[in-house]
């Protein structure tokens, strides 16, 4: 049997495991997530949770098995090598300065709505806005189709236009800027009533403004959007997954996950911690909303702490975490393969393929929230200022549950195969790549089992919220 003949045997027994983990997950509706304030929750598994949780986890490690039996390196570089390339100035050009003039007026438009139009958050197009249109379903276009935010940014249109370029960015900072600002935004979305008082997101995004603006104009936008800014590493990451990735000569097609594979995505320490922390975001606001995780909120309250230094302490804490995991597993991954690269070059080209989890923890998270509450955002846009009281909501059918346990399979079936091709491409000997991913292989079944266990939990309110 040819290579390619295997291959496709392969990943049809792949394919036969996930429907089998689909199957074991039913009865799972939509995911929890802190802006899914706005909506509703989720019901618990109709069979015993550890099998749906082994399931879920032998069908990851199952594909890692099967993934290890392509050896052939012509055949790995196929997948990600091969793109059909488009040159299409004129058509980008137009469509970047279209992008562009909605970018700005989205913009203006958030800041009138968010003062003149109503303070409630499921009606505000402020909120609908930024909650339901960038982070649900503009990301999510981001890593299914391709990345829009370059074309769309309004802040960087801003920047461009005033004078920059004051100060040489220093290499010290990195994107730690953008680390922080990062994960300061996911724990205000918890601590300030950002999803019901549109007024108050107004006020956190003035700060983004002046905070982004500035940095974009004392070491200019090329710079500063590249490195510094969250929203533009948001998307730049998340789109990196994506079929569509622009070039410098226009557009190529592409298989979803094969740029992940390329040493120069993450090539510092601050983008693996980026994107360590879009990770660990999912995986937290998922875990606040579950009973274990009011629990534990409760508890920790209950001793004395403020609630919103216990939510800080939950966010900062689970991070510091998810990089000691990383970071040790990436020592041992360098022990098995008995190599001369160093640590820190390792950590850089296996965190990329990390980003697929996050892709498929994001859908699942947020496909279902996206859905429900796009007939409201559409309501919103046509009368920003004096909406509809009754917002029109789709229900989700209960089938709809199967697209987050999709979500986060296939996430982590795709992190599997582009691990094993940046094993391929790291190292020469065939068994020195296969037994230098066994450690990060147990990592991926671990968060596997940890964000289906979170998706698997009926949903409360995160308590101590405003609103």
């Amino acid at each position: 049997m040819s290579e390619r003949a295997a291959l496709a045997r392969r990943t049809g027994i792949v394919l036969g495991f996930v429907l089998v983990s689909l199957t074991a997950g039913a009865g799972i509706v939509t995911a929890s997530n802190v802006a899914a304030g706005l909506s509703g929750g989720s019901t618990d598994v109709s069979v015993p949770t550890w099998l749906y949780l082994a399931t879920g986890g032998g069908t990851v490690g199952a594909s890692a098995l099967l993934t290890m039996l392509v050896t052939d390196r012509d055949v790995i570089g196929a997948y990600h090598d091969h793109a059909l390339e488009q040159s299409l100035d004129r058509l980008l050009t137009a469509g970047s300065l279209l992008l562009g003039v909605f970018g700005l007026l989205g913009l203006a438009l958030v800041f009138v709505a968010g003062i003149g139009g109503p303070n409630i958050g499921l009606v505000s197009a402020t909120v609908l806005v930024t909650f339901v249109g960038g982070r649900a379903l503009l990301t999510i276009v981001a890593y299914t189709v391709g990345n829009p935010w370059p074309a769309l940014n309004p802040w960087r249109r801003i920047a461009e236009a005033l004078p920059n370029g004051y100060e040489s960015y220093p290499s010290s900072y990195g994107s730690w800027p953008a680390v922080v600002a990062l994960l300061t935004f996911v724990w205000l979305e918890v601590v300030a009533p950002l999803t019901t008082t549109a007024q108050a997101l107004v006020a956190i995004l003035v700060m983004y403004s002046l905070f982004t603006i500035s940095g974009a104009v004392v070491f200019s936008p090329e710079t500063w959007f590249r490195r510094g800014d969250p929203l533009s590493l948001w998307f730049r990451l998340y789109g990196s997954v994506a079929p569509i990735q622009r070039t410098a000569d226009g557009f190529e097609l592409r298989y979803p996950g094969s740029r992940l594979s390329e040493p120069d995505l993450v090539t510092g320490t601050s983008l693996v911690a980026f994107v360590l922390a879009l990770v660990w975001e999912l995986t937290y606001s998922g875990f606040i909303v579950t009973p274990a995780g009011v629990w534990t909120i409760e508890a920790l309250v209950g001793i004395g702490l403020p609630p919103v230094l216990v939510y800080l302490l939950l966010l900062v804490g689970g991070f510091a975490l998810f990089w000691k995991v990383y970071w040790v597993a990436i020592d041992r991954t360098r022990e098995r393969a008995e190599t001369y690269l160093s640590r820190r070059y390792l950590g850089y080209r296996l965190a990329a393929p990390l980003l697929a989890i996050a892709a498929g923890y994001h859908l699942a998270h947020y496909v279902g929230f996206g859905l429900s509450l796009w007939p409201s955002l559409l309501d919103a846009l046509a009368t920003p200022l004096n909406p509809p009281p009754n917002p029109t909501r789709y229900a989700l059918p209960g089938w709809f549950g199967y697209v987050e346990i999709a979500g986060i399979l296939l996430g982590h079936v795709l992190a599997v195969w582009v691990a094993h091709t940046v094993s391929f491409e790291l190292f020469p000997g065939k068994l020195q790549a296969i037994r230098s991913q066994y450690p990060l292989i147990v990592v991926m079944v671990f968060f596997t089992m940890v964000s289906l266990y979170l998706v698997s939990q009926g949903t409360m309110s995160p308590p101590y919220v405003p609103g």
